[in-house]
């Protein structure tokens, strides 16, 4: 199993782990030299084969040097026709990167033309796509429609990353990163699940505090780090509740019980019903701290040069649920703070009969709301002080979620 330190470097994890890559014609075959060199890394075997238009991109011997094996290409070779069926009973999951436009149609329609397309029919193996093609193309009904093949086969595919492109513009269609390809294979498929049969919940996303049918009071979360939280549970797992106010982050983990709601009565609610049975609960929400005290029930016209709101203190999530915490319950609230922050961080964490607190700071680069970045210290019951560098949500995902295994469940 892969995993990243706290400065987010690799592991050697994935050791004797055997990794079938595919490599097509497309200008991202460069990267796969470095995710071959990754992975080789990292522990694991790899097997290279290239079809024939991908050797106008990279070259054979700088593959072969890296994962200490022959690159195969042609069909009709001695060596390669022999080994079609073999590879992909041979690997334990075979990766194509990049996946090609051209290729990609072609594997959707039981094409099989070249040793690639052989190996990836003969294949009993998982496999996993991570296409790289133009703008317009990524988007085109076909390129969709294709896509949906692969899935409804079982084959997984890495999501695309937005940024320049090999005709200059700026859009999707990037074949994703070396560092997350290896990430996404260990996450799906050598990962382990000590999480299994625990029950998780997770708030996430801010509250809206109605003022009247139109108008609220809210913050700028957008809910990222708690879904990527619920993800990651979900991943070791764990029976995940995800309770998510209102946000705009699409959530396509079916296996996720997802719970929406608006205010922060109504996370209240859904959170204090779900504790009884939670081993895990993880408060990363936004709830607000005062709501009004009174509803308009019509919307308020702009009349007064003055205009005044009374509001009152919500219900505590974090301190009510720390309340009714029992032996064996883990409960773990954020901080996000502006001044002071270790001191906040630290009161919270006594106050609230939290185990642990997750502070993020406005002061940081990169982190709080609105980032697809964040950068936490973990403060434990006991004096524990866990600082980790800024990292995507995703990776702070998986190190908070470490750190309650390693804690609590090692």
């Amino acid at each position: 199993m892969l995993s990243l330190q706290v400065n987010g470097t690799f592991e050697l994890m994935l050791q004797g782990k055997k990794i079938l890559l595919g490599i097509t014609g497309s200008i991202a075959a460069y990267k796969s030299i470095y995710l071959v060199r990754l992975l080789v890394k990292a522990g694991a075997e790899v097997k290279v084969i290239m079809t024939p238009s991908a050797r106008d991109f990279v070259p054979s011997l700088t593959l072969s040097t890296l994962s200490h094996h022959p690159v195969l290409i042609d069909m009709f070779d001695e060596q390669s026709w022999s080994n079609h069926v073999a590879l992909g009973r041979w690997a334990d999951v075979m990766v194509i990167a990049p996946l090609s436009c051209n290729t990609l149609a072609k594997m959707a329609n039981g094409q099989c033309d070249n040793l690639l397309l052989a190996v990836y029919l003969s294949a009993t193996c998982p496999v996993v796509v991570a296409p790289a093609m133009d703008e317009d193309m990524w988007h085109h009904p076909a390129t969709k429609e294709n896509l949906k093949k692969l899935g409804s086969f079982g084959n997984r595919s890495i999501p695309v990353g937005k940024g320049e492109l090999a005709s200059g513009l700026y859009g999707d269609g990037r074949m994703a990163e070396p560092e997350e390809i290896v990430q996404f294979i260990t996450d799906n498929f050598f990962l382990t699940r000590p999480l299994a049969g625990k029950k998780a919940i997770v708030t996430a996303g801010p509250t809206y505090e109605a003022l009247d049918p139109v108008r609220f009071i809210g913050n700028h979360s957008s809910g990222k780090m708690g879904i990527a939280i619920a993800k990651e549970l979900y991943s070791r797992g764990a029976d995940v509740t995800l309770i998510l106010g209102p946000s705009k982050v699409d959530i396509t983990d079916n296996g996720i019980h997802l719970i929406h709601v608006v205010s922060a009565e109504d996370m209240y609610k859904a959170a204090d019903e779900a504790f009884e049975k939670a081993d895990i609960a993880i408060m990363s929400a936004a709830v607000a701290d005062y709501t009004p005290v009174t509803k308009a029930d019509q919307k308020i016209k702009k009349k007064e040069e003055q205009f005044s709101i009374e509001l009152t203190k919500t219900k505590d999530i974090l301190k009510s649920l720390g309340e009714k915490k029992k032996a064996g319950q883990v409960l773990v609230g954020f901080a996000l703070e502006t001044n002071n922050e270790k001191t906040h961080a630290l009161e919270k964490l006594n106050k609230k009969n939290a185990d642990m607190i997750v502070l993020n700071s406005l002061n940081d680069a990169g982190a709080g709301f609105g980032h697809d970045t964040n950068k936490i210290t973990i403060f434990r019951k006991g004096g524990e002080e866990i600082q980790f560098d800024t990292k995507r949500k995703e990776e702070v995902a998986k190190d908070i979620v470490d750190t309650i295994i390693r804690v609590h469940y090692a």
